[in-house]
């Protein structure tokens, strides 16, 4: 006798709510493992300072939102009245987002024009190679120089940082994309090179692209809070001021702050990426 597998819409619907709910209920069950282990660490630790608990954390992270401060806005020279959170956030914000998206803009192009152009690449790849090692936060003693201890300065920072993670997306997109694709683009009469890159290279290497810029997301969330640590306003800053007072469950608030805020812009982008993406 065949046994015959009920693939019902009803019941496909009901698997696949069973699977999100075990998953959900996994990562819910990591998290409190995670508070266990922080608890116990706290009521353990002397003095007890050192490690708050999270409960306490809970209490400053509410905190950062019923106190407010103002904060300048640059280039328009007005000030904003912001709960205490949110400014320094928007602070942040101020330097972060300008160095991602150049940082991301002149990365892409610059893997784009070497992963694509054989001769640019034999140029320009020693300096490459040089020049990747070198940590961003190298870059700060440069940045107090050039810009002084000021948002152009942490917003250097984020750029070199965004900079490289881009170009090696791009790069390695680009220069991957099948000999098979070009040979049949070129036989549907695709013969300039701008329109190989524009009409085949970058859709092939589309994916690349954006995972390189995802990554650089939250790769620059922790480069621009190293980058704070020299004196720019910021969470970066307000976390070792909050810890140089000892107030450290205030530093772990400000932590929790940076993880919401990448959450919401994974998730955004995230959104984006399928929508690009919706061809494949």
């Amino acid at each position: 006798m065949t046994h015959r597998t009920n693939h019902s819409p009803d019941t496909v619907v009901a698997n696949s709510f069973e699977s999100d709910l075990q998953r959900y209920l996994r990562g819910l069950g990591g998290l409190l493992v995670f508070l266990l282990v922080w608890w116990l660490a706290a009521v353990t630790t002397q003095p007890s300072y050192l490690v708050p608990e999270p409960l306490d954390a809970a209490h400053a992270f509410v905190d950062l939102f019923v106190t407010s401060t103002t904060i300048a806005v640059p280039i328009l020279g007005s000030h904003l009245l912001l709960p205490t959170g949110l400014a320094h956030l928007a602070q942040t914000l101020f330097h972060y987002v300008p160095g991602l998206l150049l940082g991301a803009g002149c990365g892409i192009s610059l893997g784009l024009a070497m992963g694509w152009n054989s001769t640019f690449d034999d140029w320009l790849q020693p300096l490459v190679r040089m020049l990747r090692p070198i940590p961003p936060l190298a870059w700060v003693v440069f940045a107090i120089v050039w810009f002084g201890i000021h948002h152009t300065g942490a917003a250097f920072i984020v750029f070199v940082g965004a900079f490289w993670i881009n170009f090696y997306g791009a790069y390695g997109g680009v220069d991957g994309v099948s000999p098979e694709l070009t040979d049949a683009a070129s036989t549907l009469g695709v013969e300039r090179d701008l329109s190989m890159l524009k009409l085949v290279a970058l859709p092939s290497a589309a994916p690349q692209l954006l995972t390189g810029f995802r990554t650089s997301i939250g790769r620059c969330w922790m480069i621009v809070v190293g980058a704070e640590l020299f004196g720019a306003p910021g969470v970066g800053y307000e976390i070792i001021n909050a810890s140089n007072n000892l107030a450290m469950a205030t530093s772990v608030a400000y932590m929790f702050l940076i993880s919401l805020a990448f959450l919401c812009m994974d998730v955004g982008f995230r959104l984006v990426e399928r929508r690009v993406l919706a061809w494949r």
